[in-house]
């Protein structure tokens, strides 16, 4: 037994008794921290994202503002009504991506497809969720709208019902694609929930037209629902005419996305079962 050998040798320091103050401890905990954020791509890209997407968007909302000092005075209930919007894109997206985050924290997915539950149902359950969730959330504010801003929303009438209805949509697709993104890289990637919606913001042009981006930005907006959504909100408010393109655009794409990420989600949901995922849920 005096013969074997350790596989590494702890530092004497970093064991020494807890009322010692030991450097090698803080070094030890430090490395703990730095192996995670290392092998984690979602943690790393977290630590820039923020202060950058917060400098474009607010950098486009500033730049615009700057040419259009005019429109900024009769532009109030346009930007409150953009909020509440952004809103319900936001509160879809987390509708879909939390709920199924939740199961595997709970480390409940595998018990569930013991059951004869279908994934194309667990798909459809987490929209129908991201719908009652994002009621909750966004009508108290809409509420509040009215004595705090004399801002009423649901003046928008129909139109309204159009918007909400392709803003849940487009949510419900990013919210699927980050579930399948998670499912397959695992929690450590949960941070895609808030990442993934925040990426489209400035893109999405949400206090702002298209017409204030960059011309090479400008086909990137046009390809998102969120975009021809916000340019129909504006039309609406500004000229009180229904944009029946944006609409048409919006629903398209929302079509067509909404296909294209519950196939990449049902891949996705097959590869972890090849692979034994399901039953790993860790980071």
């Amino acid at each position: 037994m005096n013969d074997m050998q350790t596989p590494f040798q702890i530092p004497s320091d970093v064991c020494a008794p807890q009322g010692a103050f030991s450097p090698r401890r803080i070094q030890a905990l430090m490395l703990r921290h730095l192996y995670v954020l290392r092998r984690s791509w979602p943690r790393l890209l977290e630590l820039a994202y923020w202060p950058l997407i917060q400098m474009i968007l607010w950098g486009f909302v500033t730049k615009f503002f700057m040419g259009h000092s005019s429109w900024v005075a009769e532009a109030a209930a346009v930007l409150i009504s953009a909020v509440l919007l952004w809103d319900v894109l936001f509160r879809a997206n987390l509708g879909v991506s939390l709920p199924f985050i939740e199961e595997m924290w709970s480390r409940n997915l595998a018990q569930l497809f013991v059951s004869p539950l279908r994934d194309a149902e667990l798909i459809a359950a987490l929209v129908l969720m991201s719908l009652v969730r994002t009621l909750i959330s966004v009508t108290p504010a809409a509420l509040l709208a009215l004595p705090l801003y004399d801002v009423w929303v649901f003046e928008l009438g129909i139109t309204l019902l159009a918007f909400f209805t392709n803003l849940l949509f487009f949510g419900a697709v990013i919210g699927i694609t980050v579930a399948a993104l998670i499912l397959r890289f695992g929690l450590g990637a949960e941070s895609l929930c808030w990442l993934g919606i925040f990426l489209l913001a400035p893109v999405s042009a949400i206090y702002y037209p298209v017409s204030a981006l960059p011309e090479w930005l400008q086909w990137v907006a046009l390809s998102l629902p969120s975009a021809h959504t916000f340019e129909g909100m504006r039309a609406v408010l500004f000229d009180g005419v229904f944009m029946w393109n944006h609409f048409f655009w919006a629903v398209g794409l929302n079509a067509v996305m909404l296909a294209g990420a519950a196939l990449f989600f049902l891949y996705m949901m097959k590869r972890a079962r090849i692979k034994g995922l399901l039953m790993q849920q860790g980071e």
